[in-house]
């Protein structure tokens, strides 16, 4: 058995982003931009949300957050997400889940442009993944996959769990 350090692998990978942001600059090339819409007050997605602002701004990121009451509108936050969708500057959209019982997910999640969901929740992100073409891959798996890959864990032929 062999632990693997979480926030060891994640400094380490925000220290070569950085390093690669810092270059986009110099050579004058865009820098990546997220845009985080939190809609309501829930803490565990306060706390999620305000974690990838703080790591957009570590390795030198643009980032958006827009927060929308729990009462919005479905109409008025779809709104928004094409507003997003439609916004050159912004790279990656991220529309923290869940959403308050009046706005049906599938609706906000089908909504965003499928090369912006950085969450690869789109159907059509899915079924690229699922097909082994390239395109955003859940953040959960993908961020297991690099922890894997920062501790040269060969994986092939073995049987994990991952807790």
């Amino acid at each position: 058995m062999e632990i693997l350090d979480g926030k060891k692998a994640a400094q380490a990978i925000k220290d070569e982003l950085k390093m690669e942001v810092a270059q986009l600059a110099v050579e004058g090339k865009k820098i990546p931009h997220l845009a985080a819409i939190l809609v309501g007050n829930n803490g565990a997605s306060e706390t999620y949300v305000a974690a990838k602002v703080k790591a957009c701004d570590e390795v030198g990121f643009k980032s958006t957050l827009v927060r929308f009451e729990a009462d919005i509108p479905s109409v008025k936050l779809l709104e928004k997400v094409q507003e997003l969708n439609n916004d050159p500057d912004v790279d990656g959209i991220l529309v923290q889940l869940p959403l308050p019982k009046h706005i049906r997910e599938s609706d906000v999640i089908d909504a965003i442009d499928p090369d912006k969901d950085v969450d690869g929740f789109h159907p059509v992100n899915i079924g690229k993944m699922l097909q082994g073409l390239p395109s955003f891959v859940p953040a959960t798996p993908h961020g297991i996959m690099l922890l894997l890959e920062h501790f040269k864990v060969e994986t092939k032929g073995k049987h994990a769990v991952v807790v």
